[in-house]
């Protein structure tokens, strides 16, 4: 029996059809990702889903004794009382079997008759089984254990909710959802405010859950473990696909190219169709044959291909070669108050670097940012910058600083006001804001387009260093992976702060784990991170003692280990470079691929219009493919010398 079944359902903003007679149901156990565009509805349905929402057209009815646990991007109250008071009262019914147990007490205490004692007696023990039942899933005990691994401490579970953050909040929201356990857990970027550990038994509670989840994520992988099946708003509508959101692309790419095929094939046809009409229309011999075809092509349904949805897509500008040391930490100490977040800090960012900086919420991810983009001062010691280094730093807290009285446009062409409109135009372009968008008012736009636009900053001013503090935040999955595709090709130095497995995978070359004051630092991404913790967790047995080396085994193996690491220092940025080289290498090959074709067609070159930019486009890809070429010849010969 399904939980829910939602039947030709309709929503409209104004003039915007939100959803347009959808239908579809969530089984018992349904893992669904909920995917689209900002602002194509997946926050609406959700609000339709849990109630706080109706419908304009069509219903949607739930099985009896559902209940639905929604979790929104943003909380503003809470229940008040300490942490875990908070907590436990999303559960709610604990007074009431108190009160029940307290009037059975009672009645017990009164009663005359052994019949009446012993039948009051067993009612109080059930309610008491009840009580311990009730205290085993929904107890203090269990508030806390999903309180630790969402990041709280013992000293936090008894401090007043209302002194909390925004983003530990959401925390204790989210906790209190996976304390009700409802039957329909409906989240929408429910790892926003998750730092990595967090985010590694979020990650965990969930899987093992056979609750049915709708999940809303801008994190590819963590989608991709969650889910098995897909709704997704599509130019066409809300479509459902099995899978999960690697398997979802992979259909829906095979259906846009059966769809496209298919209409090459009927446009042809009834080109064909066409000219044999236009040939013989006036022939009586063949007036029978004709009115046939005319029939035919009027009764025809015209197959239509897919509107391209609309998606950021942006390349960083060349930009100046910085020295090699691009930053030097020494002796750091920073404290806010009481509480010491560095403590004689060293550290050297080189040139190339990507660096992934992780760590516990307040361990001082975005303290370090600010430290090196001079937003704070250091208590001791200094942050000093290599030869050339040109620094732009990107923070969650930008996108609200932005003048909101100016328009897009202004906001951006302030920052080079001697650059051509045009240029800052087609910069915006790149990031969705084109024609009379750019003139909205910064006020009025969403975190998505605030988002776009401090994007959009960074481009206008080349430079070798960026700094990101969540930049994914207020993007969709698309945009999301649009970034993580301009940033492998950027040609300067990354560090970055970000809580999306996704992301930090495809981009870290380090990682930087802030812990007690200090940075652990170690070769690779989020993965090899992990890898590594988990090597470390693991008991010791007599077996690993007696294999352990001795101490001058040890040194050597020390001393070994050290050389490979310095050399792979030295020979990761080549690779890298070689890497990105081959990926815009095969994207140029298969854009000719696409293009020789219709070069080919001697009707291809009747419409100079259509067919000069097409060739000019050609070879611009041939110059730029020789040039790539070389680029990657020299890289492998570099890799070959300095791997000797």
């Amino acid at each position: 029996m399904s939980l829910v079944t939602a039947d030709q359902v309709s929503v409209f903003f104004g003039k915007k059809t939100i959803l347009d007679e959808a239908s579809f149901t969530i089984q018992p156990g349904d893992r669904i990702g909920l995917v689209g565009p900002n602002g194509s509805g997946k926050t609406t349905l959700l609000r339709l889903l849990v109630g706080e929402r109706e419908t304009d057209e069509g219903d949607i009815f739930f099985a009896r004794g559902v209940r639905a646990g929604y979790l929104p991007q943003d909380i503003y109250e809470l229940p008040p009382g300490t942490l875990v008071e908070s907590v436990r009262q999303v559960v709610g019914g604990r007074d009431a079997l108190d009160r029940r147990i307290a009037a059975v007490e009672a009645e017990l205490a009164e009663a005359e008759s052994d019949e009446a004692r012993l039948e009051l007696a067993q009612r109080l023990h059930d309610l008491h089984e009840e009580s311990v039942t009730f205290e085993e899933h929904f107890g203090r005990h269990r508030a806390e254990e999903i309180l630790s691994g969402l990041g709280f401490g013992p000293a936090d579970f008894d401090r007043d909710i209302g002194v909390l953050s925004g983003g530990w909040k959401m925390r204790a929201a989210l906790a209190g959802l996976l304390l009700l356990g409802p039957e329909l857990l409906l989240l929408d970027e429910p790892t926003n405010h998750l730092d990595v550990p967090s985010l590694a038994w979020f990650d965990d509670f969930l899987r093992r859950s056979r609750k049915a989840l709708v999940l809303v994520s801008h994190d590819r992988e963590f989608l991709n473990r969650q889910i098995g099946r897909v709704l997704s708003f599509e130019t066409e509508g809300l479509r459902t696909y099995t899978g999960n959101y690697e398997e979802y692309r992979a259909q829906r790419l095979e259906e846009e190219e059966n769809l496209e095929l298919r209409a090459r094939r009927q446009a042809a046809q009834r080109s064909e169709t066409l000219r044999f009409i236009e040939r013989f229309r006036y022939k009586s011999t063949k007036a029978r044959q004709v009115q046939s075809r005319i029939k035919r092509l009027e009764k025809e349904s015209v197959i239509q291909t897919r509107d391209a949805r609309k998606n950021i897509r942006f390349r960083f500008p060349e930009v100046a070669r910085s020295g090699r040391d691009v930053v030097k930490i020494e002796g750091l100490a920073k404290a806010f108050g009481e509480k010491v977040i560095y403590r004689d800090l060293t550290r050297t960012i080189n040139r190339g670097d990507r660096i992934a900086i992780i760590g516990r919420n307040g361990a001082g991810k975005t303290t370090l940012l600010k430290l090196i983009a001079g937003e704070l001062a250091a208590d001791a010691g200094k942050i000093g910058f290599g030869a050339n280094v040109q620094t732009a730093y990107y923070a969650q807290h930008h996108t609200e600083t932005l003048d909101r009285d100016k328009t897009i446009l202004e906001e951006v062409w302030g920052l080079v006001p001697r650059e051509a409109q045009s240029t800052v135009r087609s910069i915006l372009g790149a990031f969705l804001f084109s024609g009379d968008d750019v003139d909205k008012r910064v006020g009025v736009l969403s975190g998505g387009e605030r988002a776009r636009v401090a994007l959009a900053r960074l481009l206008v001013l080349p430079s070798n260093l960026i700094l990101m503090d969540e930049p994914t935040n207020h993007l969709d999955l698309d945009s999301s992976e649009r970034l993580v595709e301009a940033l492998r090709e950027y040609g300067g130095t990354l560090v970055f702060v970000s809580h999306n497995r996704s992301f930090i995978n495809q981009l870290a070359t380090k990682t930087w784990d802030v812990v007690d004051g200090d940075i652990a630092e170690w070769p690779g991404n989020l993965d090899a991170w992990l890898h590594h913790q988990a090597q470390l967790a693991q008991p010791e047995t007599p077996e690993t003692d007696a294999a352990r080396p001795t101490s001058s085994e040890k040194e050597r193996r020390q001393r070994e280990a050290r050389e490979r690491e310095a050399k792979n220092q030295r020979l990761r940025p080549i690779k890298n470079e070689i890497a990105q080289l081959e990926k815009r290498i095969a994207d140029l090959e298969a854009e000719q691929k696409q293009i020789e074709p219709r070069l080919a067609d001697p009707e291809f070159y009747g419409n100079f219009a259509k067919s000069g930019p097409m060739l000019a486009k050609y070879q611009e890809n041939r110059e730029k493919l020789e040039e790539l070429y070389a680029r990657w010849e020299h890289q492998q010969e570099l890799l070959t010398r300095e791997g000797s």
